[in-house]
């Protein structure tokens, strides 16, 4: 019998750092960090098929046109399509006054040689240069000792200060260098070779670094990492220099977490790509960070507001849909389907309402607090139509939310109820979804008086449910002319109550609970006023309970034909 498998025998759990005295966990994030984007680097050599020039300028100019003013345009020795980028961005004059482009090398001669010429007539760029550091990179990859491996970021340093002295006198040239898979490098040892390199760029006021430390493959929980920066943040030397940069990755899913934990730890600057697309599980992503920011009242400097043509321009670059359920942007994630997540959203909404319309504002200008929403859709240029949408799960809330939503009828309660099971039975049948024309359909053929249908000779009692915005159900001179109206046909109206905030110039629509023959009924009527409504709603009501009276009566007719059947074909009836 063979033993099984047991494959967590294999693998290690990541040291934790001796950092007992830790503060971060007691810190909050009240300003947003620099952001770099690296969707034209990071993002872009992870795509099976490349952007190209055309593709790399949309995402360009999206990048600039939502905020970013540090972005990463590629590694220009490393392709030709890189280099070629870069420089039509300089010689086309197409790099704002505010933004500064990035590019990145390794840590060998040649190489940051022809980068450093590559920026030839740019105004101001950063040059990224990094060299891997881990215990596995030294000892399996390149077969080189602690010494040998600072000792090549060292002269990586000294290479570009020389290289940049003399091709690159009138441009603005930031320094950035990063200890790759520095999440796997002894601590110890990742300062150090901070330090070296610092100890020949020399940084000053006027001539700042930037330290930048990837997950380049996250392998620990994101507390680690926030321990682990935290203690650079006490021990790099020179620090009000340092710009104290991190660059997350998503193989475990907790990307995310990792970058806020790491900026409550000191931590100044996030790479990443917008919707996380990167190498493997992804980049850590940039629109969840900094969205994540907003809902907790911090603004993160970059505009939102049309997430749908954000993610649009981005699907297109990158050749790649979002995921419907990618927080944020994904198509569904606004979308409410449960009965009860829906009731509880519209009631949020009425709220909002509510408070709006007390206060006198707008309800965009309050705090947002609606249920199950933990931003304002409007807020990245969603609009509520597509809040609730309703199939076999939902419930009255939805119903009613889009009767109210897309088509401005406000059904009180109990109709809500009731038509909530006609919507039900339908979604059962068709076992997908029921679209608001479906859902308006359903209430129309149900509730609506057909044309040409008279009030039946029974008396009936009603209370009449009115949408309109100017309508006064307590004083109004239309209750009485209504009263007056329908109590020659027999209808007492015994309430009448205010349901909708429909505009005056717009037709009205009344929903009439009626008590016909002792049964409880519903219909409904618009109208160019209120009387006109009130007539067609008592109407439908009528007919409605007639229409059931019928159907009862012709079902027990069947009965009554299947009983005398049986009865017929029995033995007895035989011998007879």
């Amino acid at each position: 019998m063979r033993t099984p498998r047991r494959p967590a025998a294999r693998y290690t759990a990541t040291q934790p750092v001796d950092l007992p005295d830790r503060t971060w966990p007691g810190r909050t994030v009240t300003a947003a960090p620099r952001w770099l984007s690296t969707d034209l680097r990071d993002g872009n050599q992870s795509l099976a098929e490349p952007m190209d020039p055309t593709r790399k300028l949309t995402m360009f100019n999206l990048l600039v046109d939502m905020g970013y003013k540090e972005i990463e345009v590629g590694f220009p020795v490393a392709s030709q399509d890189d280099h070629d980028f870069l420089r039509m961005l300089i010689e086309e004059d197409l790099i704002p006054d505010d933004v500064r482009i990035s590019v990145l090398t390794q840590a060998r001669d040649e190489l940051i040689h022809r980068t450093v010429e590559s920026l030839a007539g740019a105004p101001r760029a950063t040059v990224h240069i990094y060299n891997a550091t881990s215990p596995t990179f030294r000892d399996l990859v390149f077969g080189m000792t602690r010494d040998e491996c600072k000792d090549l970021a060292v002269q990586a340093t000294r290479l570009l200060t020389k290289y940049a002295e003399r091709a690159l006198g009138g441009c603005d040239l930031g320094y950035q260098y990063s200890p790759e898979l520095f999440n796997d490098t002894e601590q110890d040892f990742a300062l150090e070779v901070c330090e070296a390199v610092m100890d020949v760029w020399q940084p000053g006021p006027g001539r700042g670094i930037i330290l930048n430390f990837p997950t380049t493959v996250e392998r620990s929980m994101p507390n680690v990492f926030a321990d682990r920066i935290e203690w650079l943040d006490r021990n790099l030397s020179r620090r009000e220099h340092v710009c104290l940069s991190i660059h997350p990755h998503n193989d475990r899913g907790t990307g995310v977490a990792t970058a806020e934990l790491a900026l409550l730890a000191g931590a100044e600057r996030i790479e990443g790509c917008l919707f996380g697309n990167g190498e493997r599980a992804g980049n850590v992503d940039l629109v969840t960070l900094g969205l994540n920011l907003l809902t907790q009242g911090v603004d993160p400097g970059i505009d939102f507001s049309d997430l749908d043509g954000i993610r649009r321009t981005v699907e297109y670059c990158n050749g790649i849909a979002v995921h419907p359920r990618h927080p944020y942007g994904g198509d569904l994630v606004y979308t409410a389907f449960s009965g009860s997540h829906q009731d509880a959203i519209k009631k949020g909404f009425d709220a909002q309402e509510r408070a709006a319309r007390i206060g006198g504002v707008s309800a965009h200008d309050l705090p947002w607090a609606v249920p199950y929403l933990p931003i304002d859709p409007r807020d990245v240029g969603r609009t509520y139509e597509a809040v609730v949408r309703i199939n076999s799960q939902s419930g009255k809330g939805g119903v009613a939310y889009v009767m109210d939503a897309w088509h401005g009828m406000r059904l009180p309660r109990a109709l809500q109820v009731e038509f909530a099971g006609i919507v039900q039975a339908d979604a059962d049948a068709g076992g997908g979804e029921i679209t608001p024309r479906r859902v308006r359909e359903l209430f129309d053929r149900e509730y609506l008086a057909e044309p040409g249908l008279t009030m039946p000779a029974a008396p009936v009692t009603a209370e009449l449910h009115i949408d309109g915005l100017g309508f006064d159900a307590g004083r109004s001179e239309a209750v009485r002319r209504m009263a007056a109206t329908l109590a020659p046909w027999g209808i007492d109206v015994r309430a009448v109550h205010r349901t909708g905030r429909r505009s005056p110039s717009r037709e009205v629509v009344v929903y009439a609970e009626c008590r016909v023959r002792g049964r409880l009924v519903w219909g409904a009527g618009t109208g160019s006023d209120v009387e006109a409504a009130a007539f067609a709603a008592v109407s439908a009501a009528a007919s409605r309970e007639m229409a059931s009276r019928e159907a009862a009566s012709r079902d027990s007719a069947s009965r009554e034909s299947v009983s005398f059947e049986v009865a017929d074909r029995s033995p007895a009836a035989a011998v007879r």
